[in-house]
């Protein structure tokens, strides 16, 4: 059988505007909207800097040594919104930012970092019957829906960019408390009176509305600390939905790429209806490999997870380093 490693980034010999794209060299990324990860030898800071493009000197000497983040934006944000306005114009670039793994493999038109919480915000929807009954399901989609949120001015950090944990968590929780205390309107006081004791729909839509940023800073915070059962179910969802993903690309491509280097992301999945999906997924990519008459990268790999009896569903050992969700150059983490 021919091994795809060989032709995992050929062209393939007959038209085919699939395996174009998902192979052929990415273009230059003239979009603004792009977020980019500085090297590590910059440091990074959310503060407004000095742009040359509009004359902004910087308000102290330290700001100078840090990476104008938000002077790369094309438009200035405001301060002291009264509306979410600007808070939703900058989760934009959530749209327009490739997942970087998938970018490393030459993927074009690839997953956005928002396509990826979208559907990851669907799987919790559908989560197994037998958690169903011990999760709160809403506040699970709440998560996946702010998990990766940071990354619209942080980026899609990889192992590769070197950046190590402790800085990339100083960066997206330094973005966290920009986004939801600088750009979302403050509470209004008036909306809690307690001289009030309508009940009214509208009264209560305020009263959430005015209290978004405590419960997205909250929710993102929850599912960083990984501590809570709705929190380490959405961790299994984001592994889940990479998997997903690889074995869509793969399809895709025809037997064009090979995404194997991946694969490792199922061993970080813990409970054990989720890790009967990854499974389920695992299958899938194996079937597809062999109709093409083909050995893709990790089959090892695959067979002893597939091997795993449905028995293994114990949560990862007490001590054990967290899956930390990698791009493929660190156990367990994604693009």
């Amino acid at each position: 059988m021919e091994s795809a490693k060989r032709i995992a980034h050929a062209t393939s010999s007959s038209p085919n505007p699939i395996v174009d794209a998902l192979t052929s060299d990415p273009p230059s990324n003239a979009n603004n909207a792009t977020a980019a990860a500085p090297p590590l030898d910059e440091p990074w800071s959310v503060e407004q800097g000095p742009n040359p493009s509009t004359g902004y000197i910087p308000a102290s000497p330290t700001e100078s040594d840090h990476i104008p983040v938000l002077s790369t934006l094309p438009t200035p944000l405001p301060s002291n919104p009264t509306t979410p306005i600007p808070f939703l114009h900058t989760l934009e670039r959530l749209k327009t930012t490739p997942r970087e793994g998938w970018r490393r493999f030459h993927v074009q038109r690839s997953e956005s970092i928002a396509d990826h919480m979208y559907r990851m915000s669907i799987l919790t929807l559908l989560a197994p019957t037998p958690l169903r009954s011990t999760l709160n399901i809403p506040h699970c989609t709440l998560l996946a829906l702010v998990h990766d949120m940071a990354e619209c001015l942080v980026g899609d950090l990889t192992p590769l960019d070197g950046v190590p944990k402790a800085e990339k968590s100083r960066r997206e929780r330094s973005t966290m408390d920009f986004l939801t205390s600088s750009l979302l309107p403050p509470p209004n006081p008036s909306s809690s009176s307690s001289g009030s004791n309508s009940s009214s729909g509208s009264n209560a839509n305020n009263n959430n509305n005015n209290d978004a940023s405590t419960l997205i800073s909250s929710a993102w915070a929850e599912y960083e600390a990984d501590a809570t059962p709705e929190a380490r179910f959405v961790h299994d969802v984001d592994k889940l939905e990479l998997l997903l993903q690889m074995v869509e690309y793969e399809r895709r491509g025809d037997g064009a790429v090979d995404l194997g280097e991946f694969v490792h992301v199922a061993r970080g999945i813990r409970l054990r209806e989720m890790k009967a999906w990854c499974r389920e997924v695992l299958r899938e990519r194996r079937a597809f490999w062999e109709a093409k008459g083909m050995v893709p990268s990790c089959v090892a790999d695959v067979e002893e997870i597939l091997r795993e009896g449905e028995e293994d569903g114990e949560e990862v050992r007490e001590g054990e380093e967290e899956v930390d969700g990698g791009k493929g150059g660190e156990a367990g983490k994604g693009p």
